[in-house]
């Protein structure tokens, strides 16, 4: 008998999958066997990357090259991602960069361009191509499907000097909330996964690290930090069918550190 969480069968993509939450994100399908699609601008840790899905369950793993500022690049990484597995069942709009300033007034038109042409631009490329294969899909007999795009906690509190990141992050709600009404009829999911403080590999050993480890810990009702096993429960969760009446929210994955100091 099939667990609740069972991706067998299913194809789960995530763009900037190669590393962090995007990796993360996927570990968590891989356990449930899922076959998985990476699109990435980095991926030079095809390999390894490769090899640690295939060992925790991926029967198959794919990976593009992929700038998601580029329309044209994202459309092509799906035709060929379709093209080797077949159909993409679950994706996850996840690439994303950070710059922050000192204040408002300090952000430069080029950093605020440059966070937006990923941030939004980038998760619009790829939540479009995937509404395009899935529509055609539920049109051919075939519906259903999962859309998540990676939220912030920045949404709703205040950051001083990432305005510009967080009206990225609260315009990728509203679309999601819009997708959720529009794709509702071809049995099409879409839901926001909103992470709070996650220590990567990216974040390291420092006395800085273990400062912001010692902070959110006092501020987070879990007493600790996040890591990168926390994702992994959602993601199977909200790729499988059962989030299968979930549709149009945002899944807070914080420690409660929101409702603490929101």
């Amino acid at each position: 008998m099939r667990s609740l969480f069972d991706l067998t069968d299913k194809v789960v993509l995530a763009t900037g999958g190669m590393s962090g939450i995007g990796l993360a994100f996927l570990q968590g399908c891989a356990r449930q066997n899922a076959s998985i699609a990476i699109l990435d601008r980095d991926t030079r840790q095809a390999r390894n990357v490769t090899d640690k899905l295939k060992a925790l369950g991926a029967p198959i793993v794919h990976i593009e090259t992929v700038d998601v500022s580029d329309d044209d690049s994202v459309d092509r990484a799906f035709a060929s991602t379709i093209g080797a597995m077949g159909k993409i069942d679950c994706v996850f709009a996840n690439a994303g960069v950070s710059n922050r300033a000192k204040s408002f007034d300090e952000i430069t038109s080029q950093d605020y361009h440059a966070l937006l042409d990923v941030n939004l631009h980038g998760a619009f490329y790829t939540l479009r191509a995937a509404v395009r294969h899935m529509k055609a899909r539920a049109e051919e007999g075939d519906p259903g499907g999962s859309l998540v795009a990676c939220g912030s906690l920045s949404i709703f509190q205040g950051l001083q000097g990432m305005e510009h990141y967080a009206a990225a992050k609260g315009a990728l709600l509203a679309m999601i909330k819009g997708l959720a009404v529009e794709m509702g009829p071809y049995g099409v999911r879409a839901n926001m996964l909103v992470p709070g403080f996650i220590l990567t590999g990216l974040t390291g050993s420092s006395p800085e690290t273990e400062k912001l480890i010692e902070h959110f810990s006092r501020i987070t009702p879990l007493g600790r930090p996040g890591d990168l096993s926390d994702i992994e429960g959602p993601a199977a969760y909200l790729a499988s069918d059962a989030s299968k009446f979930q549709t149009g929210g945002t899944l807070i994955i914080d420690g409660g550190r929101l409702v603490r100091n929101g």
